[in-house]
């Protein structure tokens, strides 16, 4: 079972449980201990989520986000469905191919004025005010992400390069 499907069970539960609407990540972070923590918190804050930032190139909308940590499971989902033909989606990021990437490619914007970075073959956003601050924190972020891991495993190699691509509008009209 895919993670996001996994995610939305334990919020399904967890409600259905406490007769409640809305739940906290933690409570799914800790209905999933089988996951990784990071991997569960990025699939409800971003993958899984309609509010927010749309840079994600697979998205659920299963959730809302109402305050920080606290998630709001949309009407079409509040019930557990019975399982109909499955659509196959595209090969996940974490896809080995046998050849190791040299490389984790990283895409910033600016946001609310912040820089906000996130990775395209890694699950991980993290922010800065400025460009210094957004890549110490990205190099953290990696780190954390790959501890106790084969970056073999992610398709890396054991020293990969960073590389950010910055996206702007070219004006603020463009921004609709």
């Amino acid at each position: 079972m895919a993670i996001h499907e996994e995610v939305l069970k334990a919020a399904q539960r967890i409600c259905r449980e406490r007769g409640e609407k809305v739940f906290y990540v933690v409570d799914v972070v800790r209905a999933l201990p089988h996951l990784k923590e990071s991997s569960v918190r990025t699939h409800i804050v971003s993958r899984c989520c309609v509010n927010a930032p749309i840079n994600h190139p697979h998205r659920w909308p299963y959730f809302r986000r109402l305050a920080r940590g606290k998630y709001q499971i949309l009407p079409a989902w509040r019930a557990e469905r019975k399982p109909q033909a499955r659509v196959e989606e595209s090969p996940a990021t974490y896809v080995k191919s046998g050849a190791l990437h040299d490389t984790i490619h990283i895409a910033v914007r600016r946001s609310a004025g912040f820089y906000i970075a996130e990775g395209l073959e890694l699950a991980l956003v993290t922010q800065g005010r400025s460009l210094d601050e957004l890549v110490a924190n990205l190099k953290e972020a990696i780190r954390l992400h790959l501890e106790g891991e084969d970056p073999g495993v992610f398709g890396l190699t054991r020293s990969p390069r960073i590389a950010l691509t910055y996206e702007d509008y070219l004006s603020e009209d463009d921004k609709a």
